[in-house]
């Protein structure tokens, strides 16, 4: 669930490029970086934090340059370090630069090749270096006299073949321009855009079209499935399939939690795909619970909020605000540890006393993940009065690990893994739990673009759509990155940071 944004322009990028981020940050809270390139010298700017804690003004003015990437991180395996922030760089050939968004579920393969066959040596455990140094190899096999179009798509094409996982990836090639390429599967999301500058027409790329927006580009269209784009030095736009048998298959839980609303992603609009969730969940509701005796629905925010609205009105009920949200503290999702994600949770939210007492409430929520945000919430529902509390998830059960960008790898900790729907809701504490159907989930989303025939629902399914993912790699997966795993390396990156002050 990082982020990803890259500019082509005729004046320097820098301030795009951290307005760009700033709008994306909802993606990723751990670390973000800018990396700038003036045709001759690569300038970069990256460290753990906030866009606004990481960029301060003698930060900007280095940045210096007409083509640049940013990255915003948040780690899917342990508490990553200022070290594994991106983007990444290596020298040869040429000097590249690569942000990515996804998972490698072969980089531990990947890893042994580039050592042992390709000679290039791996300076983090982040998949992100695996895949740029994959791409640098294979551009240093067809363009070390000088580099054309046709060899970076041919290097892109070999990166597919050697690459499993998700990847939206956005590159710069000093001296030569500016590409991005997307996985086979199209499972993470990325799209461009492009506007008239003064000096003739610039590009920019993105995780989302948000970020298009802000920066006054027009939306061109999502990068296809398997797809590259290069813009070279003179800002001429190239772009070819890369990959045999490509299938759109985006990442579903981008359209229940992870995108704004706001953002258009495979030509489908979040959030109207949001508010057709809250109606087919309505649905749902009204033939488990004909007689219902709800008196108002209460969104959790944010996300929900869409999702909310048509529900309660095909209820007929009161759709009401009931908590006050921290607008301060970060999305607890991707909070390191179960502890902290609790601590945050009563900062985070604050009920309205007077809409829950005496009332019975129906919360409403994205998704469920991990359950310690729900179990929270539903006990602050009833200390605030609330006589009985049902609760509702516009997603259905997560009960798998996701092995392509987000973090719900230890299956372990999913509160569905294992249970029923009603021992769910007892977990809870809910009086009753609506959870949305799969298939229902598939048709809201697909409304919008009929000609998606298949998206990523592993966390929910259990069916993974890239070769990899055997019993032992998710095995091996959970125990890299459970939370006990994630405190381990959150005290040691803690102790570094503690001897860095130190010297």
């Amino acid at each position: 669930m990082c982020a990803i944004v890259g500019l082509a322009a005729h004046g320097d990028v820098n301030t795009q490029l951290y307005d760009a981020l700033t709008v994306l940050q909802h993606r990723g809270q751990d670390a973000a970086g800018i990396v700038t390139s003036d045709g001759r010298r690569l300038h970069l700017r990256k460290d753990r934090g906030l866009v606004r804690e990481v960029f301060q003004t003698r930060h900007m003015l280095r940045l210096k340059g007409n083509v640049g990437i940013g990255h915003l991180r948040y780690p899917t395996a342990g508490q990553a370090s200022a070290a594994e922030a991106q983007p990444f760089y290596v020298n040869a050939p040429f000097g590249i630069t690569l942000a990515h968004n996804g998972n490698l579920v072969n980089a531990a393969q990947l890893m042994e090749e580039l050592f042992e066959q390709d000679m290039r040596h791996i300076n983090t455990d982040s998949d992100s270096e695996v895949l740029l140094n994959v791409f640098a190899h294979e551009l240093w096999r067809r363009g070390r006299a000088g580099l054309k179009p046709d060899d970076i798509f041919e290097a892109i094409r070999n990166v597919h073949q050697r690459c499993e996982g998700a990847y939206a990836a956005v590159a710069t090639i000093n001296g030569y321009g500016l590409v991005a390429f997307r996985d086979p599967l199209g499972i993470r999301p990325v799209a461009f855009g492009q506007r008239e500058g003064p000096h003739g027409v610039e590009y920019m790329v993105a995780s989302e079209s948000v970020a298009l927006d802000a920066l006054d580009f027009e939306l061109v269209r999502d990068i296809a499935p398997g797809e590259a784009i290069f813009i070279d030095s003179e800002a001429v736009l190239h772009s070819r399939q890369c990959a045999h048998n490509a299938v759109l298959a985006p990442c579903i839980f981008e359209y229940v939690y992870l995108a704004r609303p706001d953002s258009i992603m495979d030509d489908v609009s979040v959030y109207k795909a949001r508010l057709r969730m809250g109606e087919r969940l309505t649905d749902k509701i009204m033939r488990e619970f004909p007689e219902h005796d709800i008196d108002v629905v209460i969104p959790i925010p944010e996300t929900s909020r869409t999702a909310a609205l048509p529900l309660a009105y095909r209820l007929g009920v009161k759709y009401r605000e009931g908590f006050v949200k921290n607008r301060y503290i970060g999305r607890t999702f991707i909070m390191p540890g179960q502890g902290e994600r609790r601590k945050s949770v009563m900062q985070k939210l604050n009920p309205i006393g007077l809409e829950f007492e005496g009332k019975n409430v129906l919360l409403v929520d994205d998704s469920i993940v991990r359950g310690t945000t729900s179990k929270e919430i539903v006990q602050m529902a009833r200390d605030a009065g609330a006589r009985r509390v049902y609760f509702a998830s516009a997603a259905p059960p997560v009960r798998h690990a996701n092995v392509y960008g987000i973090d719900m790898p230890a299956a372990g900790e999913l509160v569905a893994a294992g249970r029923s729907e009603d021992e769910v809701a007892q977990e809870l504490g809910a009086d009753r739990l609506f959870y949305q159907d799969l298939d229902d989930l598939i048709d809201a989303v697909r409304y919008g673009n009929p000609d998606i025939h298949q998206f990523d629902t592993s966390c929910f399914s259990g069916e993974y759509l890239t070769g990899g993912v055997t019993a032992s790699f998710l095995h091996r997966q959970e125990t890299l990155r459970n939370d006990g795993a994630k405190s381990r390396s959150a005290a040691a990156d803690d102790e570094v940071l503690e001897l860095r002050n130190a010297i």
